[in-house]
């Protein structure tokens, strides 16, 4: 309707001199001709120049006025006759209404003061009120006048933009709709000559190109990271997958008849199957710890073979790193330590929505003289507070590697009751002291996944979704506000414990 009337407009007129008024005596509103006047001028179909001005609008002070009186008035209008005193006419009266109205009324000598409030006139014109009603329908007001408003703060300035018209080098009565797109019907039909085609827009920017993004388990273990470097810890190097079977199990004391080293818990290599680099002296110390004990302890009692322990595995944890690192620490002066780990580990395992077989594991253990089971649950309190978990209870559990050992334990309050969170431990002098620490030196360790934290924070109720071509890209470019593994690893156990 709007550009029917601006293009026949002009079919017989030269120009549309203000648009404003155009839109005014065709009972359209302005904005839709002002949107197509800039359509239109795009198409080259008109010249469009700018017209600014600026008008006169009330305010919310402005508009009570015009709808009950000014205050002056009202004021006039609430003194009897007889006069009225300034209590009494107060509790009758708003207070601003009044505080405004009385100044004004005695400055335009309607009112006098004396032991009361009296009229000096009979009657008044409310000049505010009519002014105000004259700027509200558009009509024009004297400048001296538009400065008492302003000064009163009754009205304020509004800009107005509008156009003038005239028609352009490619006016037309009607506009044509141009091709965009060279279609086969266009060719099989023969039309494609007499088309026109819309001007391509060479300046026009195209669809934002999809870049790269981090996976969730990257974002979510960077902030676990974080965590652990705020706390002075360092990062051990995690780069072997591959593992001999005594890095991995016998190194931590763990038997060679232990379940966890049956095939269909590990994945073996066949090529290679074994390893010729193992620290020789080591191995016999090892060796010599699991057949008749040691340290306190007395063993496992039975005969250790050495072939078992050259198999060549992918890593079922990085407490394997932590063996090496530990050992690499007991060669030299000693220091304490600070470690962590975060990487990827592999289990022989059936693969469901909450099960793997590989996933990530996060670790970390302190090493210095003469810890105490105290401050292992001291760190652990640290550790999973700065993760958003401050109420936490310790079981005790059995570990092949720690003793003592236990479960850790949230109180998660959605469900309302104590989960399972984590293990930790404190690693057995059967393990450290073959590696040459001294006696009275200790470690302390811990463990949770990444995976499942992860899954809390994007909303995924299936493990398998993090990874390969499962991976979903909403995951990956989420417009999900980010939230802290502080606050939602709180829903963990809920889901996946």
């Amino acid at each position: 309707m709007a550009e029917e009337a601006v293009l026949g407009f002009l079919e017989k007129n030269e120009e549309i001199t203000d648009s404003g008024q155009f839109a005014a005596e065709r009972g359209i509103d302005h904005q839709d001709i002002a949107n197509i006047i800039k359509s239109l001028h795009g198409f080259k179909l008109v010249d469009a120049q700018d017209i600014k001005r600026e008008r006169w609008v009330l305010t919310e002070e402005g508009k009570t006025y015009a709808a009950a009186g000014s205050p002056e008035v009202q004021v006039f209008l609430a003194v009897p006759p007889e006069g009225i005193s300034l209590d009494e006419l107060q509790r009758k009266m708003d207070p601003t209404v009044f505080k405004i109205g009385r100044s004004q009324a005695i400055k335009n000598q309607w009112v006098e003061m004396g032991k009361q409030l009296t009229r000096k006139v009979q009657d008044v014109d409310d000049k505010v009120k009519d002014l105000l009603i004259r700027i509200q329908d558009g009509e024009v007001v004297e400048p001296k006048e538009i400065d008492a408003l302003k000064r009163r703060k009754l009205i304020s300035p509004q800009p107005w933009k509008g156009y003038s018209v005239r028609k352009g080098p490619k006016y037309a009565p009607r506009r044509k709709k141009f091709a965009t797109d060279l279609t086969r019907e266009n060719i099989l039909r023969g039309d494609w000559k007499d088309l026109e085609f819309k001007e391509y827009n060479f300046s026009a920017k195209g669809q934002p190109v999809g870049g790269g993004s981090l996976h969730p388990l990257l974002k979510v273990r960077q902030q676990i990271k974080m965590i652990f470097l705020q706390m002075g810890f360092e990062e051990m190097p995690t780069n072997n997958f591959v593992e001999s079977s005594f890095w991995n199990f016998d190194a931590l004391f763990q038997p060679q008849q232990h379940p966890a080293r049956d095939s269909h818990d590990t994945f073996f290599l066949q090529v290679p199957s074994t390893t010729k680099m193992l620290p020789e002296d080591y191995v016999e110390r090892v060796k010599h710890v699991h057949e008749f004990g040691g340290y306190g302890s007395r063993g496992y009692g039975y005969e250790w073979k050495r072939e078992e322990a050259n198999k060549n595995l992918l890593r079922t944890h990085t407490t394997a790193v932590s063996s090496r690192m530990l050992y690499s620490l007991a060669q030299k002066n000693f220091v304490p330590k600070k470690y962590f780990s975060i990487d990827r580990v592999f289990r022989n395992e059936a693969v469901d929505r909450t099960h793997l077989a590989e996933f990530h594991q996060i670790e970390g253990l302190v090493c210095d003289r003469n810890l105490s089971l105290g401050h292992l649950i001291g760190v652990l309190n640290d550790f999973f507070s700065r993760l958003g978990m401050s109420k936490l209870k310790f079981k005790p559990a059995y570990n092949p590697y720690t003793e003592p050992s236990m479960e850790i334990f949230s109180y998660h309050e959605g469900l309302e009751k104590w989960v399972e969170i984590g293990n930790s431990g404190m690693f057995r002098p059967e393990m450290l002291r073959p590696m040459g620490l001294p006696a009275d030196v200790r470690v302390i360790a811990w463990g949770l996944s990444l995976e499942r934290p992860t899954m809390i924070l994007y909303g995924v109720d299936n493990i398998r979704d993090l990874f390969g071509p499962k991976v979903r890209t909403w995951i990956l470019v989420s417009s999900r506000k980010t939230l802290s593994v502080a606050s939602e690893y709180k829903r963990l156990v809920s889901h996946f414990l």
